[in-house]
């Protein structure tokens, strides 16, 4: 039988360090949350509640419509996730098969890149004021969002083609593959790390898109807009109630990404 002390060494350095990890996150996040305590105190102002004011607020944020739009915290995250699903699928869509095309064809690459390396450096946050005009307050937020996803993915996937080894490309074509075969079963597979990479940081930038473009106007609530009202009449820990939403909704999206990642990584044999 395995004494306590192995069990606990297996859990600090078994299965990834499960143990460690968690460990360092919750020391990570004391320490911040104590800094943050002690600010609040510093600067006694009502600009910068403390955690457990904060703390109070979410809660109550779940349970009480806001009184400046009508709608809790459970409406508001949903218009928001209803916009952010749409846009990632639309950007993710569009993104993946033109990635590959350009990436594995040297005239369509050639001929798409400037367009891209003229589109890429403007932030999405830019063309919200002309999204808006242009598209409403029901697809603006939606398009700005495919903006900041698509830019990404669009570029790791043209790199994970260009990446793939000369070697692996010639061994196919030595065994009779077409081209066809060697697109299917050489490049596609191996850009799967570096669309997945893509991913992660299209839904990184997806989240600050979405919080912006809804603080210029969403139409059926979201937390972008929640985030704004709170301000606005002074219920700033409300405000920062609805930025914790943001942080926890962006963590989770990013994580389950990661997570498929590996999951698909292990099912291609990638690892």
């Amino acid at each position: 039988m395995k004494s306590l002390r192995d069990l606990l060494r297996g859990l600090w350095i078994g299965r990834g360090g499960f143990a460690k990890n968690l460990a360092i996150i919750v020391v990570s996040l004391t320490i911040f949350l104590v800094v943050w305590e002690i600010g609040s105190v510093l600067l006694d102002t009502t600009y910068l509640p403390s955690p457990l004011v904060v703390w109070d607020a979410l809660v109550d944020s779940f349970q009480n419509p806001d009184p400046a739009s009508g709608v809790d915290m459970w409406q508001n995250i949903g218009a928001s996730l209803r916009r952010f699903v749409i846009g990632f699928c639309m950007a993710l869509g569009i993104a993946v098969p033109l990635g590959l095309i350009m990436g594995f064809s040297k005239w369509i690459g050639a001929l798409g890149k400037p367009v891209v390396e003229v589109f890429r450096p403007i932030p999405p946050i830019a063309w919200v004021p002309f999204l808006f005009v242009v598209m409403g307050m029901v697809w603006g937020p939606i398009i700005a969002i495919f903006i900041g996803v698509f830019f990404p993915v669009l570029s790791n996937v043209i790199f994970g083609v260009k990446s793939v080894d000369p070697q692996l490309i010639d061994a196919g074509k030595t065994l009779g593959a077409s081209k066809s075969d060697i697109f299917a079963k050489v490049v596609f597979p191996y850009t799967i790390p570096f669309l997945m990479t893509g991913i992660r940081i299209g839904l990184g930038i997806g989240w600050m898109c979405i919080v912006a473009a809804e603080m210029i106007g969403a139409k059926g609530g979201g937390v972008g807009l929640y985030i704004l009202n709170q301000a606005n009449i002074g219920r700033y820990e409300y405000m920062f109630a609805g930025m914790v939403v943001i942080a926890v909704l962006g963590l989770v999206t990013t994580e389950a990404a990661f997570y498929i990642e590996n999951k698909v990584s292990k099912w291609m044999g990638a690892r």
